[in-house]
């Protein structure tokens, strides 16, 4: 083969080999920033979603304190057309949705303790306690429990 033949072939090596070499750099950057951007995507919905829980927690720790209020101050006769129970009977269906919005945003044992909170709220508002029960001490367990479940969860 005469060497203009050579350097031909040499010359075109080079160009497929330059271009091989472009391709692959290419794919390889663009396969990284296509990782750096869905890893940036997660990262934003798991703080989107981080702050949707701590927003329900707020919530639902927001309207359990006026419910404890309103076992507080709940009289000792009542109907339904008594103030007290107009105001409690409001709280007790927004903490009711806030329990049931805990079932959907936090895992199992999270709403198990919200649940169990919950009922003992229900339950000390409409019925009262026993005479010389403090409706504090009998809230205390299961409201830290909540609060520990959701402490662990949300980190």
């Amino acid at each position: 083969m005469s060497g203009q033949v050579w350097v031909s072939l040499i010359s075109l090596g080079g160009v497929v080999l330059g271009g091989m070499l472009s391709y692959l750099v290419q794919h390889r950057t663009q396969s990284s920033a296509e990782r750096a951007e869905q890893q940036r995507q997660l990262s934003a919905l798991s703080e989107a979603r981080r702050a949707e829980r701590l927003a329900l927690l707020e919530r639902f720790i927001e309207v359990a304190a006026e419910a404890e209020r309103s076992a507080f101050s709940r009289p000792s006769e009542w109907d339904d057309t008594h103030p007290w129970y107009l105001t409690t009977q409001g709280v007790m269906n927004r903490l009711w949705v806030a329990e049931r919005l805990i079932r959907v945003q936090f895992p199992l044992p999270v709403h198990d303790a919200a649940r169990a909170y919950f009922l003992d709220l229900n339950r000390t508002v409409w019925e009262g306690l026993p005479d010389g029960e403090s409706v504090r001490d009998y809230l205390e367990d299961n409201r830290l429990a909540f609060l520990d479940a959701a402490r662990s969860v949300m980190g």
